[in-house]
């Protein structure tokens, strides 16, 4: 609601005071920065997902992004292949959230 991809029915929604409506849109968007729920990965391996980030990540810096991402332990414990499990298209192996 906040980036205005729709507006209430009812009431209003402030930003410092005034309604984000009256708001420029372009310049509110460019304020926000947005983190979806729904993960996006690519149909190779949780290694080549997260080389697509940097691509000179050494495995120990894969394995701490993991972790700070709470999803290492999930990954290591579940898969055998740890880095090189494959990803279903769009994260479909993977828990989001």
């Amino acid at each position: 609601m906040l980036e205005r991809f729709y507006d209430p029915q009812e009431g209003t929604i402030e930003l410092d005071g005034q309604d984000i409506k009256t708001l420029n849109l372009t310049e509110l968007r460019k304020q926000i920065g947005y983190v979806s729920q729904e993960p996006i990965l690519f149909n190779t391996t949780i290694r080549e997902n997260l080389l697509f980030a940097k691509s000179n990540a050494t495995e120990a810096e894969m394995i701490d992004a993991l972790k700070d991402a709470n999803a290492w332990d999930f990954i290591s414990k579940k898969f055998s292949t740890g880095l090189d499990t494959m990803g279903v298209s769009g994260g479909g192996q993977l828990a989001g959230g």
